[in-house]
């Protein structure tokens, strides 16, 4: 407080306790006045920025939402990834969900921001990886808001449509994926696994050496099997980039409900030999079991050439699934910025599920055209009532130990091996595959 207000305050003539008390708030109010500004850590120094939001609100409708858009629906599926119908159906769900995807007046009866600029800002740091103050000027919101935009859009996609579109293979999805991996010459296959890793730029720095692996930098990994449509049907992520592929293989709950005895069954024949398990085509690195395939590095012979060539090409189906998630959102390929490992999660598995959602929204069919919902073809004929799982009965601890056993039993996975080798060189000899 300056001396001027002391020598007053402690003025005898200034001894009336009102008058008192009214000369030191205006010092109070004084000194306030002349602190402002200097210090960085000052709170009143933040300013406010009339944003306009309505008529940001307005030209979004405008140039993409109307009847008559300025940008027409090629357009609309290049900047936000899906189709505008994709869009309004993403949205009214999490209006539904979650009520801060719905326009509201705040407490001064102003006019918020809407669920289309608010999914927007979610869609476009998705799809490009800007950073949140990118967006300021188009949909009109701010830095911190965008942010917020992203975790909350993230996390209702993920509660909403995780149970449908990150579920393991139903009956009817396993009956298409066996035709199909039939039909390519591989019976019995449910589809290719791999990981991917994503760099964590913002890493706190006690975890630097638990997340830094093989790429030198500190990475998360995620697991994911995909079929030839690239539908991601398993995604495991989370574990740290130190670990490789055969450490997060051991954690993650690939094959969960075959050990448990839940989930459709898995029967097929391969010259003449009966096989009850499913398998997946991946590289060099995972283990000998039942339930992986692997292909032959230095192949002797010309029916051993022959199944690696083909082994190899249809086990890219993971890599071209993990380069379409990548082209789609921008935000997985480059380092994530975001400081939570909650927030990367949400982020990773929001993504694959608006990819899948994609795939379905976009299948065509043999012809290269749009196909309309048919029974082999759907993903969702399941009736009403969601995803069916289908449970083989309870089991005995000893039925998970003997099925666990028969899950890693190296000498079944040499035995498949031989026998789709063979099969394969007998559908090239009659021309089936080329």
């Amino acid at each position: 407080m300056s001396n001027f207000f002391k020598r007053l305050l402690n003025d005898s003539s200034s001894s009336d306790e009102e008058e008192r008390n009214m000369w030191f708030a205006a010092a109070i109010e004084f000194e306030r006045q002349n602190s402002q500004g200097s210090g960085s850590g000052d709170r009143s120094s933040r300013q406010y920025r009339y944003r306009d939001r309505v008529s940001g609100h307005s030209r979004l409708l405008n140039d993409y939402f109307v009847k008559n858009p300025v940008y027409d629906e090629t357009l609309f599926r290049r900047r936000f990834r899906l189709s505008r119908p994709l869009f309004l159906r993403i949205l009214h769900t999490l209006q539904q969900h979650n009520d801060y995807f719905v326009q509201r007046r705040n407490a001064a009866n102003t006019i918020g921001l809407s669920g289309e600029q608010k999914m927007t800002a979610a869609l476009r740091m998705l799809a490009y990886g800007m950073s949140a103050d990118s967006l300021d000027e188009y949909v009109r919101i701010g830095e911190t808001t965008t942010i917020e935009c992203v975790k909350r859009f993230c996390q209702g996609v993920v509660e909403i449509f995780g149970p449908e579109y990150l579920r393991s293979p139903n009956a009817a999805d396993i009956f298409r994926l066996l035709r199909k991996a039939n039909q390519q010459g591989f019976p019995g296959m449910l589809g290719s696994l791999d990981c991917m890793h994503w760099a964590w730029k913002n890493c706190p720095a006690g975890y630097h050496g638990m997340y830094t692996g093989h790429v030198h930098r500190p990475t998360i990994v995620l697991e994911a099997v995909a079929s030839y449509d690239l539908w991601i049907w398993h995604a495991f992520f989370g574990m740290p980039g130190s670990n490789n592929d055969i450490n997060v293989l051991d954690a993650s709950n690939l094959f969960a409900n075959l050990q448990e005895g839940c989930g459709p069954s898995v029967d097929y024949t391969i010259m003449g030999n009966h096989y009850n398990m499913g398998y997946y085509l991946a590289d060099g690195i995972y283990p000998k079991w039942a339930t992986i395939v692997q292909s032959i590095s230095h192949p002797q012979d010309l029916a051993h050439e022959f199944f690696a060539k083909k082994h190899e090409s249809y086990r890219k189906d993971v890599e071209r699934a993990f380069g379409v998630l990548q082209a789609r959102f921008a935000i997985v390929r480059g380092p994530a910025r975001f400081w939570h490992h909650e927030d990367l999660t949400f982020i990773m598995k929001a993504c694959i599920i608006l990819h899948n959602m994609i795939i379905e929204d976009e299948r065509v069919d043999d012809n290269g055209l749009v196909a309309i919902a048919s029974v082999n073809d759907d993903y969702d004929s399941l009736g009403t009532n969601g995803p069916v799982e289908v449970s083989r009965g309870p089991i005995s601890f000893d039925h998970f130990m003997a099925t666990n056993r028969a899950i890693r039993d190296s000498d079944t996975h040499y035995a498949l091996r031989r026998d789709i080798i063979a099969h394969l060189w007998t559908l090239h000899g009659q021309g089936v595959i080329e």
